[in-house]
């Protein structure tokens, strides 16, 4: 259980420690008092939630150190290279990284998993991109699931994808930097205020 104290919180967020306790002890912040001299301590997830629910952005320290590693990406894809390349492109993001080379197995994976990303190619055999796109949106529970296509097919059927209910598009081939952005991006969202 990883905490921190008013202190580093006071740091994190600009503000004096007699504000983050005033959090405390109103209970906007979750916070407990250690036995003996009663020292606050936060744990690093309450802090989150904090901030989240103020829509307060979370400090650069804390994303990489809090990454959500359980988050799950599904990578369907029907040629292996390019599997392994998007696999070693995401790995410095900390996810749980699974891949289909078909339209079918990802199916089954997406019940299994229910993965919080999928990188997606549309010209594979059997159940192509779009298919999947379209068995993704039309069931309700999978409504969160942030779909990446990367394709070389042309514009006018990457913007096809778009309508049908695709997140974002890359062209293949592809630039690590820009799948890497564009996952980190939904990984790691920024509030606007």
């Amino acid at each position: 259980m990883k905490t921190l104290t008013s202190g580093d919180i006071a740091n994190y967020l600009d503000v004096t420690q007699r504000t983050v306790i005033r959090w405390i002890n109103s209970g906007k912040l979750k916070g407990f008092k250690l036995p003996g001299r009663g020292n606050n301590r936060i744990q690093t997830v309450d802090f989150i939630d904090f901030l989240k629910q103020n829509k307060i952005p979370i400090p650069d320290q804390l994303k990489e150190e809090f990454s959500p590693v359980s988050t799950s990406i599904l990578l369907i894809d029907d040629e292996p290279a390019v599997l392994r390349a998007m696999t070693r492109a995401l790995k410095p993001l900390h996810l749980n990284i699974h891949s289909a080379a078909d339209g079918f197995h990802a199916g089954l994976l997406l019940e299994q998993l229910n993965p919080a990303m999928i990188v997606l190619d549309l010209s594979m055999p059997g159940m192509d991109g779009f298919a999947v796109i379209r068995y993704i949106r039309d069931e309700q529970k999978n409504s969160d699931i942030r779909i990446l296509v990367v394709s070389a097919l042309a514009g006018q059927q990457l913007d096809h994808a778009l309508a049908i209910g695709a997140d974002a598009v890359l062209s293949k081939p592809f630039s690590n930097a820009q799948l890497r952005k564009t996952i980190s991006e939904w990984q790691h969202p920024t509030v606007e205020t």
